[in-house]
């Protein structure tokens, strides 16, 4: 009886005596996430879910990602199928007034500028040794767009997925504090201060609205057929949003639907971010390449704004470039806070928007045309 309980009572220290130094680091990580999440406000839809599932994939024993364990059913239902980020950006686009575009849609160019980054860091990641397949995926995290990220690590570098995510929405949420020091140190103080004024939207039929998302289908697929189930999925949730017909849908949508991917994604995420998968070299440079990806992006979007305001006789404000990424809107609200810093006329979300959006496409164009290129190679 007595050897029974002894037995009883080591069984229940046993998850104690298989925690080691590795698990303990996760949990804290986990934990870090969660504290940036509830406590600083940075992305907590997605950072809370992350964090907490970094916690519980690292619990000793749990074997939450074994063969039928709750985060692996999570992980092989939504991601190894690519159904979450595919569902997102239903989400995505059912939010995505593209407005703006209309107005002034050469700013749209600046949405394609702040691709740029991505592809000077894949070169970059190619010359650190890491191989097509992950130098694509790590670059793609400069877009500031989570979904996007997903997708192509998930598929094309399931071995990244976790550092790639982390990286992803962790800088997404920080677009606050990573963009304005670059975006005040590449333009003089009179570029600042250039007021834009409000933008005076122009009256946008309803069958203009509706054309629009099915043209952008057709194109992006046929220059970058890869980033089809993307840019369809985007384009679609922005079909809903227009047509005026389905606004059950459009709201399931963008509420429901988005809410509900966006927990499973997050724990799913967070499963794979085990200690002897996420504690290695390798997802340190990932984070590192990732941060210099969003730092690229910004940079050549201001330049390009710059560009645009030598052009235009001075009438541009190059802070708009920063919006280039697709950090849908947060950094458009970094723009419009720069802005007024300098000049309190200026009023410069609107035109930020823009670019915001043109953003939101130029991802996953960008990310379809890498994977495109390296198709034509045979590499996939």
């Amino acid at each position: 009886m007595e050897s029974a309980i002894i037995s009883g009572a080591l069984g229940l220290l046993d998850g104690v005596s298989h925690l080691g130094l590795g698990q303990v680091v996760m949990m804290a990580i986990g934990a870090g996430l969660l504290y940036l999440g509830i406590r600083k406000g940075f992305e907590p839809l997605l950072l809370v879910p992350i964090g907490f599932g970094a916690i519980l994939v690292n619990i000793p024993q749990a074997e939450l990602m074994a063969e039928g364990g709750t985060l692996r059913f999570f992980y092989d239902f939504g991601i190894r199928t690519e159904i979450f980020p595919v569902l997102i950006f239903i989400g995505i686009g059912a939010m995505t007034d593209f407005g703006p575009l209309f107005s002034n849609p050469r700013i749209i160019m600046l949405g394609a500028a702040g691709q740029f980054g991505i592809f000077l860091t894949v070169l970059l990641a190619l010359a650190l040794g890491f191989s097509k397949l992950d130098a694509v995926a790590i670059g793609v995290i400069g877009a500031c767009d989570g979904p996007t990220s997903i997708y192509v690590s998930s598929r094309y570098a399931p071995h990244l997925l976790a550092a790639v995510s982390v990286a992803a929405y962790s800088y997404m949420s920080l677009v606050p504090l990573i963009q304005p020091p670059i975006m005040r140190a590449l333009t003089t103080a009179r570029e600042k201060q250039i007021v834009m004024g409000m933008v005076q939207q122009a009256p946008v039929s309803r069958t203009t609205r509706i054309l629009f998302p099915i043209i952008v289908t057709v194109v992006a697929s046929i220059i970058a057929p890869l980033g089809t189930p993307l840019i369809g999925m985007l384009m679609l949730g922005n079909l809903l949003r227009e047509c005026g017909v389905v606004e059950r849908l459009k709201l399931a949508s963008e509420n429901e639907i988005a809410n509900i991917v966006t927990l499973l994604l997050g724990l799913a995420i967070g499963g794979t971010m085990a200690a002897e998968q996420f504690l290695k070299v390798e997802t340190i440079m990932v984070l590192v390449l990732g941060l210099v990806a969003i730092g690229l992006d910004t940079v050549m979007g201001v330049l390009f704004g710059k560009g645009m305001c030598l052009l235009s006789g001075g009438k541009i404000n190059p802070l708009i470039g920063a919006a280039g990424i697709s950090a849908f809107p947060m950094s458009a609200r970094v723009v419009q806070n720069e802005g007024q810093r300098y000049n309190k006329k200026n009023h410069l979300l609107m035109h930020a928007m823009s670019a915001n959006a043109g953003g939101q496409i130029g991802s996953v164009i960008a990310a379809a045309i890498m994977l495109s290129v390296l198709r034509g190679m045979g590499i996939i």
